[in-house]
């Protein structure tokens, strides 16, 4: 136990995925799961309670990569969820991907997010590659003995992704890339970088994606950035300097690269959203634990309304939040014509409620819930810069405005 612990009140840093709040069988015929989706989550619910959840905290005060988890994570098909089979992934779907990465982050946010976009790589190369991309790369990706990243965002390109500079200039047989991407999530671990490049026109048209392995000359990593949370996974710039790659390395065609990040990206935010909603139930189920335990004024605080209603928020949130994610999900399987703006709404709504989720679980713990023994400041850490990546929840707004715009033109 840590110095000074025993005195205090009641710790559920160590809650084995309860759910007390999470009520799937309630959920109605549109978003129950399905049977072979309960499988997957009690699966993952398992991997969660025993993999993940008792090594979190140790993983970020260390700033641990834990590349070793991944790897088990993997021989469950977590490696390739979207995957075909025959290269050795799991075959499934969005809806199924948003059930399993809300499990996984139950247990630890930051390790599953970095999962997200390995996952996100490797469906790009399934679904964008030719025959030869997908039998080269997808077999070790999906059992996770290569490790990707998604290199989009650059130090002067965020919000505006379509203005990337990085080139990419054709030369004989090959490309040859000079850049830099900024915030790459496994940057300097990953073996394998999905980079988006300009050999074209300016604007979204010119720009193509490429798949460049760790060791080609020229490419390489700026210190590991220090950051509030996702400390279980590395980020850093990624540099080119003249990195020449052959003509084989480009993912789809050239000027297809846009198309390719930014339909990865509405699976990103529904993967992200997920991740979210991991968060939050485990904070509300931690808090809710809490409130129960401790005693002020002679009872239980669980008893006050003031908690009771805040809990009933906090429920509600949750709730609202996983509808939300797996209709997206749903509507991005089926290829529905509003499944862009289904996932923008479900990613601005779910990261932005999960983390206030988070925050009214640290409220209710009082000043333990702001020391670092408590689990609740990391999940709050973690949560916090969801509602920046994938596209900032201002982007987001103006991708739903507009794709309602679109929808109901004017008459």
């Amino acid at each position: 136990m840590i110095r000074g612990l025993a005195s205090r009140p009641f710790k559920a840093c160590s809650c084995h995925a309860v759910r007390t709040l999470s009520t799937d069988a309630e959920l109605g015929h549109s978003f129950a799961l399905t049977e072979d989706q309960s499988g997957f989550k009690a699966v993952a619910d398992d991997f969660a309670a025993r993999e993940l959840l008792p090594f979190a905290a140790r993983w970020d005060a260390d700033k641990h990569f834990p590349v070793k988890t991944l790897v088990k994570a993997a021989e469950l098909g977590f490696g390739g969820i979207l995957v075909a089979e025959d290269v050795g992934g799991s075959g499934l779907g969005r809806a199924d991907a948003a059930v399993i990465f809300e499990a996984l982050a139950y247990g630890d946010i930051s390790v599953t997010a970095y999962l997200t976009i390995h996952n996100m790589v490797a469906s790009c190369i399934d679904k964008y590659g030719d025959e030869q991309q997908r039998q080269e790369y997808l077999p070790q990706l999906t059992q996770m003995q290569t490790l990707a990243s998604y290199c989009l965002t650059e130090p002067g390109s965020g919000s505006d992704a379509a203005s990337l500079k990085t080139k990419a200039e054709k030369d004989g047989s090959d490309y040859v890339i000079n850049g830099a991407k900024a915030f790459i999530s496994g940057g300097g671990v990953s073996d394998l970088y999905l980079v988006m490049a300009r050999t074209g026109q300016s604007g979204a048209k010119g720009i193509s994606a490429f798949l460049v392995t760790k060791g080609t000359p020229g490419l390489t990593f700026g210190k590991a950035e220090e950051k509030m949370g996702w400390n279980a996974q590395p980020t850093c710039a990624v540099m080119m300097d003249s990195v020449r790659v052959p003509a084989a390395s480009l993912l789809g065609e050239e000027g297809q690269g846009f198309h390719i990040a930014m339909n990865a990206l509405n699976g990103g935010r529904i993967n992200i959203a997920s991740c979210s909603v991991g968060g939050a139930q485990f904070c509300a189920d931690v808090a809710s634990q809490y409130v129960q335990t401790r005693q002020q004024f002679g009872k239980s605080i669980s008893t006050f309304q003031n908690t009771e209603f805040k809990l009933a928020d906090m429920a509600t949130a949750v709730h609202a939040s996983r509808l939300m994610v797996r209709h997206a999900a749903q509507a991005l399987d089926n290829k529905a014509s509003s499944a862009t703006m289904d996932a923008a709404m479900a990613k601005r709504f779910a990261t932005d409620a999960c983390f206030r989720v988070a925050d009214d679980a640290l409220q209710l713990h009082g000043g333990y819930g702001y020391l670092k023994d408590y689990p609740i400041e990391r999940v709050l850490r973690d949560l916090r810069v969801h509602s920046i990546l994938e596209g900032t929840n201002e982007v987001m707004r103006v991708i739903i405005a507009r794709e309602m715009l679109k929808q109901r033109p004017a008459a």
